[in-house]
């Protein structure tokens, strides 16, 4: 059975999402960098064969705890739970304005914090 249309009634058009057009003033150079994604794992030395066997990226830094994969735009950490939070972490100039900076055994220096619902965030010192 074909739908009849009326004549004259104007069919609702579809909500776009409002974009807050003057946060758009930033340019690419003055955004924030992700520096890498941490993913949880059960066995690192593991995970990373499946990795660097499935996707190109190389092996930056791996011990029993994690491990640090490159990719061509970002990086993947893959860490065990009961070691590191699973989060995503972040390269600024002034990352010691969230916190006390701690030396990692990689040599970087960084802060954990959390946002509003309590996803961990990693702040990196830029090297």
């Amino acid at each position: 059975m074909k739908r009849q249309i009326e004549v004259g009634k104007k069919r609702a058009k579809p909500k776009r999402p409002v974009i807050n057009k003057s946060k758009q003033l930033f340019t690419r150079s003055k955004l924030d960098s992700v520096h890498h994604v941490a993913i949880p794992v059960p066995n690192v030395a593991q995970a990373v064969e499946w990795y660097t066997s499935h996707f190109n990226c190389i092996v930056e830094y791996i011990d029993d705890t994690w491990a640090l994969l490159a990719f061509a735009n970002t990086k993947l950490a893959l860490v065990l739970p009961q070691e590191h939070p699973a989060h995503f972490a972040l390269s600024r100039p002034d990352a010691n304005k969230f916190g006390d900076l701690v030396t990692h055994r990689d040599g970087l220096n960084s802060v954990y914090i959390n946002d509003i619902f309590g996803n961990a965030i990693e702040v990196l010192e830029e090297p």
